[in-house]
């Protein structure tokens, strides 16, 4: 299972992510470019000392990201797709994330294996990425047993 952030454009939110991917042991893929500097404090501040922890990949661009991925491309979008508790998620699964500003250009959704969405209530846009991604991680994870192992057992 990996994460990966298209051209992100808040640090805090990378900087979230690539803390999230530490703790998981989910590998982080990146692909530019950014909206920031990737030595930005901002994100540094977000991933705090679990940088060094983080398994981070950059790509230069989507040709490059989707070159190296391992397996499928699943995109976590705000209202396309299948309800992330419902998808089939296999352990080598790509969970992309689009921009915060602009989401996912078209050519990149048509470019993706699968579309997943978090069902919300009627009249709100969408969560912040970090939570959605969060959210997604944690059950295809749940349903591929690719949690770490608890401390103690």
């Amino acid at each position: 299972m990996r994460l990966a952030l298209y051209q992100p454009d808040i640090p805090q939110n990378a900087g979230t992510l690539i803390r999230l991917g530490a703790c998981l042991d989910v590998a982080v893929d990146i692909v530019e470019p950014c909206g920031f500097i990737l030595d930005d404090r901002r994100l540094r501040r977000g991933a705090m000392d679990y940088a060094p922890l983080a398994q981070v990949t950059r790509h230069m661009n989507w040709d490059a990201f989707r070159a190296a991925a391992p397996g499928r491309v699943v995109l976590v979008e705000t209202d396309q797709g299948v309800p992330y508790t419902a998808f089939a998620f296999r352990a080598d699964d790509t969970l992309l994330l689009g921009r915060e500003t602009a989401g996912t250009p078209p050519e990149i959704m048509a470019a993706c294996d699968a579309r997943v969405y978090i069902p919300m209530r009627p009249g709100v846009r969408s969560l912040n990425v970090a939570v959605a991604a969060a959210m997604v991680l944690g059950e295809a994870l749940r349903r591929t047993e690719g949690f770490p192992r608890a401390r103690g057992r």
